[in-house]
């Protein structure tokens, strides 16, 4: 395996764009990468030969509400606990720059729930349903 690097950076518009098409999930526009990634509050990119290969980022408010986003490792890279290594500098951050009261959430796609139960989070149905809009 590559040497693999985790970097408390945002990732370029284009290899985001890149690296969420590469794991099958939906692919934001160019500018709305452009717009959306520089108001991270914090990511992490995790690269193997400078090649971006998985990221994670944490978007909110700074103080009252943070969601955990983009939690992707490109499809030849799983399995490896690359994922794990992601959410690990995420929580870390959290833990240390957020207040004890935020509340923080995240969508789990599929068997994911599974990393993230790891990490503490709890199920919310039924008192709470995830909604979603997409414009």
């Amino acid at each position: 395996m590559s040497d693999i690097e985790y970097i408390a950076e945002t990732p370029a518009a284009e290899e985001f764009i890149a690296l969420r098409a590469a794991a099958g999930m939906s692919v934001n526009t160019r500018a709305a990468a452009e717009q959306g990634l520089p108001n991270s509050w914090f990511a992490v990119c995790v690269r193997a030969n400078k090649n971006l290969v998985g990221m994670g980022r944490i978007i909110g408010d700074g103080g009252c509400v943070f969601q955990i986003v983009d939690i992707v490792v490109r499809p030849d890279y799983q399995r490896q606990g690359i994922g794990y290594g992601v959410m690990k500098r995420l929580m870390a951050y959290l833990y240390d720059n957020a207040p004890t009261s935020a509340y923080v959430s995240l969508i789990a796609d599929g068997d994911a729930h599974r990393l993230y139960q790891k990490f503490g989070f709890e199920f919310v149905a039924p008192a709470s349903v995830g909604m979603a809009l997409r414009t």
